[in-house]
């Protein structure tokens, strides 16, 4: 029975993997290695330091896996025999090993002759052999023929295959048994045939075009992420340190890590200094996680106090926590307060594609390939595609047409029939047995024909040609499109699950506010309206000198990170604080010195390395008059504390810097900046420093082993320089496009690995936290019960604390309520949901590989406002596929009907359209209407309209008003020339026979501009110029006519007409366009009564109805948020609270109430004013937050 361990970890409780499985020693004789991949694998996901300590430790398993944590794996040349090791040699718990009952362990004599056989030779192969290569298996990309079969399994073309055969055969049997005379007695060229080859051809046409295009996406996403993905590491090989490629990397080997190198493959850390990691990529964590031993991590993990989850601060906590927690993370073990977050645990698991930020280190790898977690990974996202919103509803249309096909073929079969066998009283039974065959065989011809007219041929063609043309120019707006029929599903899509880091932000700290003293504030983009603040380009020019110089000078030796050159740009590398340090100080500092050069030309005296005990890291130097000085960083609401004078901003031309004493009143002021940029959820960190005269410096100014103790540089008071804030900016563009999308109806959520605080202050800068929504962490959300989960739902806006499961549970629920969910990421973490969304949207520049693996749409500008893009034309691929819809079956109902009339009027059974001329009508026609109407161009208004759900009928009421309003003109307007004398013409005459054909065909073409708008407005010429294919194709349509009637004879069985003909023809097809006016203005409401006994279907397609049984749509018309469900919620009501369903709401739900505004006596209190878009830190904390500690509290 396997056995479950439950730890509480930095972050939240986690389930940790013990599977029996996992401390079971294997009895495989051709493993002399204590491990499986598996049980490694395990090791680091979760990160799982229990398993560790019963594996031994680093040493236990190094010794399990036959390696040398100092000496590395042996040269390949080396002599080398691996003797048969298991867990029972290197455990340190043995209690918590297991044995399988079904074992038998092989004898010494088979273990003896294995282990002589694993020399040298075979050595390295072994290893590969176990524990796999750091390689993955190559992706199984389809061939084109595959393509090509995966695209002919769609329903409609499935449909018209059997169509085609049937036509195919029926017009082979007409053309060959039973020939055809004009008036004249000529013999009439066999074209039946054709009919049933077109169709196929249109297969083959919409089979290729689909295919081909998917494949030249394909080979241009590998074109993309044709990186360099091969590259050296440093590895550690028989005692000698070796270059050796990422490929060749084994599991055993030691390898080294700098700042800046991604990690390619699992590990765990053996040693180094001051290393810190950013697993963003890999785990969704924002902040750097610190590396330690495995000694030390067991030790802090089963020792240290546990911690509670963050809480949100309140207007009475000391604020310590805010910029304390944001600061520089420590390498050295305190006890923490039970409210801190104590995401610094460090923890010795080195995870594969994760970054070094700083610090030097070795590392035992423990798994490559598809056994390590970026392999995982990888592979698991290697999964089918599902089928679209669109595609579902055209396999429903394809089926329903295919029965009412059906039951009218059937219909007519047996109307035919009576009226064949009727006809037996009047004109004698016949005598010969064939022409009872042939007629009958005549009946069955005309029925088939019905059957092969209802199915309309030229929709897959429209629905391709509109993807394909859709990401052609899609591309142009740096979408790419991998999977064609995401374009579509992005245009009905519901909500968009993004993730934070790097993609509403640029994944780049950076110091976005300041004070220098007391007074000189700055800000980026600073508001125009506020004198009081200087944008931060203008500190360069507007701070003296002197003061620049210092700033420059404490940013540049009070730090460890570096610039380097990265893929043909200079960046800066290390902790994340410190390098949007060096930014500012680049940016807008002094930029005579470069902060290399004031590093080489300062000799330093001391350093202090940042601890978290202090909260702060300092440098003493000794400057050019022989002065020692101490510069300072660090938490500010400490350093504040221990500062005892403050620096004035003057406009002075003085070459020293001007300081006074810090009063009373300027740490109120001090303390009230920090406090406006807590609220903004920005990292606070205090620059000082303090000045040592000659002779003042307690320890040996020359540095030697005399050192001086931090305590002693600052006891008699530091010099305050300023405060600055940092933090994660947004992406340009981001606030616009987050309006956008909810104008459009689209609900946007954040899901984020990190904390609630800062992922509700960046939710609220975006626009995505609004008044009435809920912020949750992740670990509450996963244990919420189904009914619960619903109900927070509709206004869950932020999910902080999230790990990837949570992701999946998010989308996955969503998906099951009926959204069409879009997710965006950027990192391997995110590659799970990607996959698991109708649309999952990675980041072309940022986005890691299994990211982007993992996509639908690839953002090639990273910019979170192509999705608007995205949505606009994904709403003009349906709107293009509806208008063709609209035509197409227009023709369809017109052309069965025609052809059920006229063949059950005719003595001959022959309908008043051929086959050629409906051939004409039904395929080449509508491919050309179906390029007509799909290449109509996006524009603003399609975002002025909610999203449509999966439930939403393909066909809307409006649709069917046109559909069935078109149909009744054309048939109407065919009957009355073909039957009455109008014209004066017999029913048989030629001319008459061209003049409805020619009548029908320009009812189609004028029907064509009226299908461009498939709502209610009036203008169907709207923007009409902006797509030159329809003008183009228009007139060609109208000059292909002319030549077929002109010059068609025989072929199409017309003659030439005159030209009182052709303005018949042509006046009756332009009555469509004032017929489709009129069409539009009868109200929706008009024909409710159809659905009287449907309530069901009159809630589809006309909304719910109030009292006086008048339809209503759903959507109201005053301000509102689209939620789950296509339901909406008012908000920002009279009241000013959130409106919102009535709904059973979980327990703890209940007990967190919106808290009405407060004063806004933080701000009064200010003499420096905070900017005008900012509001109290109570205000920003007022609606609901719900964390674990809340849960805690009130389940």
């Amino acid at each position: 029975m396997s056995s479950t361990v439950i730890a509480s970890t930095e972050d939240n409780a986690v389930k940790v993997d013990m599977r029996q499985t996992l401390t079971t020693p294997h009895n495989d004789p051709n493993n002399p290695f204590a491990f499986r991949p598996e049980q490694l694998a395990a090791l680091q996901d979760p990160k799982n330091i229990d398993l560790l300590h019963i594996y031994g430790g680093l040493e236990g398993v190094a010794r399990g896996i036959h390696a040398d944590i100092h000496k590395g794996l042996p040269a390949p040349t080396a002599e080398t025999q691996y003797k048969n090791i298991t867990l029972h040699d290197i455990t340190l718990d043995a209690a918590q090993l297991t044995t399988a009952i079904d074992s038998t362990e092989p004898t010494d004599n088979t273990t003896h002759n294995h282990t002589d056989d694993n020399t040298s030779s075979s050595a390295s192969n072994k290893r590969t052999a176990i524990f796999g290569a750091n390689t993955l298996p190559p992706v199984k990309s389809k061939n084109i023929f595959q393509l090509m079969w995966l695209a002919f399994q769609d329903k409609t073309l499935i449909l018209l295959a059997v169509a085609a055969v049937v036509s195919l055969a029926v017009g082979l049997y007409e053309d060959i048994a039973v020939p055809e005379y004009d008036a004249n007695g000529n013999k009439i060229a066999g074209v039946k045939w054709v009919e049933g080859v077109a169709i196929i051809v249109a297969i083959l046409i919409v089979v290729l075009v689909g295919s081909v295009n998917d494949y030249q996406k394909e080979k241009q996403f590998r074109k993309l992420n044709a990186k360099k993905e091969d590259r050296i590491v440093k590895a550690m090989r028989d005692s000698q340190t070796v270059q050796i490629s990422v490929y060749d990397i084994q599991v055993g080997d030691v390898l080294f890590l700098e700042p800046g190198d991604i990690v390619a493959a699992d590990g765990i850390f053996i040693d180094g200094h001051n290393v810190r990691c950013d697993e963003s990529a890999a785990t969704g964590e924002s902040d750097a996680v610190r590396k330690q031993p495995f000694e030390t991590c067991y030790r802090l993990t089963h020792v240290e106090t546990k911690t509670e989850y963050l809480n949100v601060p309140s207007k009475n906590d000391s604020g310590e926590g805010s910029s304390v927690h944001s600061f520089i993370s420590s390498d050295e073990p305190t006890t923490k307060k039970p409210n801190d977050h104590s995401k610094s645990h460090p923890d010795p698991f080195i995870i594969s594609g994760s970054k070094m930020l700083e610090g030097v280190c070795t590392y035992l790898v423990t798994g490559v390939g598809t056994n390590s977690y970026y392999g995982r990974t990888m592979m698991a996202l290697r999964t089918d595609n599902e089928s679209t919103p669109l595609q579902e509803k055209l396999n429903g249309l394809a089926s329903m047409i295919a029965k009412l096909g059906s039951a009218a073929g059937l219909l007519m079969l047996i109307v035919l029939f009576i009226r064949y066998f009727v006809n037996w009283k009047y004109d004698g039974i016949p005598t010969v047995a064939t022409e009872i065959v042939q007629q009958v065989m005549g009946i069955l011809i005309v029925v088939v024909t019905i059957i092969v007219v209802a199915v309309p041929e030229g929709l897959p063609l429209a629905v391709t040609l509109a993807l394909a043309y859709a990401t052609q120019r899609m591309l142009k707006d740096n979408n790419l499109v991998r999977v064609l029929a995401a374009c579509e599903t992005m245009g009905n899509a519901t909500t968009v699950c993004s993730d934070k880091t790097g993609t509403l932000t640029q994944n780049k700290m950076t110091v976005v506010a300041g004070t220098l003293g007391s007074s000189f504030r700055f800000l980026q983009d600073a508001p125009d309206e506020r004198a009081d603040l200087n944008d931060i380009k203008t500190v360069s020019s507007l701070v003296p000198k002197a003061i620049l110089t210092i700033v420059n000078e404490g940013i540049a030796v009070n730090s460890t990170a570096f610039e380097t050159e990265h893929e043909g740009t200079m960046q800066f590398v290390g902790n994340k604080t410190e390098t949007a340090l060096l930014q500012f100080s680049k940016l807008y500092g002094d930029s005579k010195h470069s902060y290399e050069h004031i590093r080489q030309t300062t000799p330093v005296v001391q350093v202090f390395p940042f601890s978290s005990e202090r909260k702060a890291m300092a440098i003493v130097v000794r400057l050019e008059n022989g002065r020692i000085r101490a510069h300072v960083k660090g938490a500010s609401e400490i350093l504040v504390k221990q500062c005892r004078r403050i620096i004035t901003v003057s406009k002075t031309t003085s070459s020293k810097v001007q300081s006074r004493a810090f009063t009373e009143e300027d740490q109120n002021r001090v303390d009230r900046i920090i406090q406006s940029y807590a609220t903004r959820s920005l990292r606070t960190i205090a620059l000082a420093y303090r000045d040592f005269e000659e002779g003042e410096w307690p320890g040996k100014e020359d540095g030697g082993d005399d050192e001086v103790s931090y305590e002693e540089v600052v006891k008699d008071g530091l010099t305050l320089i300023g405060i600055v804030g940092i933090e994660d900016p947004l992406r340009p563009g981001v606030k616009e496009a987050v309006k956008a999308c909810q104008g459009a109806g689209v609900f946007i959520r954040m899901v984020t690995g990190d904390n609630v605080v800062t992922a509700k202050s960046i939710a609220k800068q975006c626009g995505i936290y609004t008044p009435g929504g809920v912020v949750m962490e992740g670990p509450v959300f996963r244990n919420l019960p189904p009914h619960e989960m619903d109900a927070i739902l509709p206004r869950l806006q932020v999910l902080a604390r999230s790990s990837p499961e949570d992701k999946q549970i998010l989308v996955g629920r969503l998906r099951e309520l009926g959204d069409i969910v879009a997710v965006t990421g950027d990192g391997t973490n995110d590659g799970p949901a990607l996959k698991l969304a109708d649309v999952g949207f990675s980041m072309g520049i940022a986005g890691t590989e299994v990211a982007k693996e993992a996509s639908s749409i690839i953002l090639m500008d990273d910019n979170f406002s192509s999705i608007v893009r995205a949505i606009m034309w994904g709403r003009c691929v349906n709107d293009s596929v509806k208008k063709f819809l609209e035509f197409q079956i227009t023709v369809n109902i017109t052309a069965v009907i025609l052809t059920f009339v006229s063949s059950v009027a005719s003595h001959e059974q022959k309908s008043v359209l051929t086959a050629v001329q409906l051939l004409w009508v039904n395929l080449i026609m509508d491919t050309f209407a179906a390029l007509a109407l799909a290449t109509d161009p996006p524009t603003e208004e399609l975002l002025e309209r909610a999203p449509e759900p999966r439930s939403a009928p393909l066909i809307t009421f409006k649709m069917w008003k046109m559909i069935i309003g078109q149909a009744i003109f054309q048939i109407v307007v065919t009957i009355v020339l073909l039957y009455s004398d109008v014209l004066h013409y017999e029913s048989n005459d030629p001319i008459l026979q061209t003049i409805v054909f020619n009548t029908f065909v320009f009812c189609q073409i004028f029907n064509e501009i009226n299908c461009r708008r498939i709502d209610s407005k009036l203008n169907v010429f709207h923007n009409i110029t902006a797509n030159k294919f329809f003008i183009f194709i228009f007139l060609l349509c109208v000059a292909l006519q002319a030549i077929i009637v002109n010059f068609g004879g025989a072929a199409f069985q017309v003659t030439r007409v005159d030209g009182v003909a052709w303005a018949i023809s042509i006046v009756v097809g332009l009555l469509s366009l004032p017929i489709g006016a009129v069409i539009r203005l009868i109200p929706d409401e008009f024909f409710s009564w159809v659905f009287v006994f449907f309530p069901n279907a009159r809630e589809r397609y006309l909304g719910s109805s109030n009292g006086n049984g008048v339809a209503e749509k759903s959507s109201s018309t005053s301000p509102s948020i689209y939620v789950t469900g296509n339901e909406r919620i008012a908000w920002n009501n009279a009241n000013g609270s959130a409106g919102a369903k009535t709904e059973q709401a979980p327990a703890y739900y209940s007990s967190v109430t919106h808290e009405k505004s407060i004063d806004k006596q933080v701000h009064e209190e200010e003499d420096v004013a905070a900017p005008a878009y900012q509001q109290s830190f109570e205000e920003q904390n007022q609606d609901t937050i719900l964390s674990s500690g809340s849960l805690d509290r009130h389940v």
